[in-house]
């Protein structure tokens, strides 16, 4: 490959990783907005939706945004916020890509002010000459009530959303977890 074609791809993926950080990043903007065509538009047609724990499960850009709509009935102000974001591009498709996102909100959920810690496991695929969602995968570190934080940060039940505690979906459930203990260091 000559050395302009090379620049010419590494342009283009570097183009590509920014338009897929800024979707992910408008995703927060228009959810804290209630803006629900934007949510729709942020997905595939054929996009999904969905929590580990099974909660939220939506196929479908309308089955997306019907979903949002229950979310939003439990939900007062929210305030999300993007950490870390890793992008890979598929290296055989140059409309198709995975990422992995850490983030956490603030939430007022049933009247009770939250915090959140959260990571998406997205697939992401241009559609009309957009990069949108066509997977994202909704994984929570902890849900817990801002008065009770400090009790229940170190418990593994830290999904304090529902009536009845859960266990978080990580770190613990990694398989990296218990097993870091046997890998050798030298």
């Amino acid at each position: 490959m000559s050395d302009l074609k090379s620049l010419e791809k590494r342009i283009q993926a570097l183009e590509h990783r920014e338009e897929i950080r800024e979707l992910v990043a408008r995703y927060g903007i228009v959810i804290d907005n209630r803006d629900l065509a934007a949510v729709g538009d942020l997905f595939c047609r054929d996009g999904r939706f969905r929590s580990r724990d099974g909660v939220m499960d939506a196929r479908g850009r309308g089955a997306v945004m019907e979903q949002f709509k229950g979310r939003y009935a439990a939900l007062g102000p929210t305030n999300h916020f993007v950490h870390e974001h890793i992008v890979s591009l598929d290296d055989n498709d140059p409309d198709q890509a995975t990422g992995v996102v850490t983030s956490h909100a603030e939430v007022v959920r049933d009247n009770e002010p939250m915090w959140v810690a959260m990571r998406y496991a997205d697939e992401y695929r241009r559609e009309d000459d957009r990069w949108r969602f066509s997977d994202r995968l909704l994984s929570f570190f902890y849900y817990l009530p801002v008065k009770n934080y400090s009790r229940f940060i170190g418990n593994t039940e830290r999904m304090r959303a529902y009536e009845t505690p859960q266990t978080a979906d990580y770190p613990e459930a990694l398989p990296t977890w218990d097993t870091w203990r046997d890998v050798p260091t030298d």
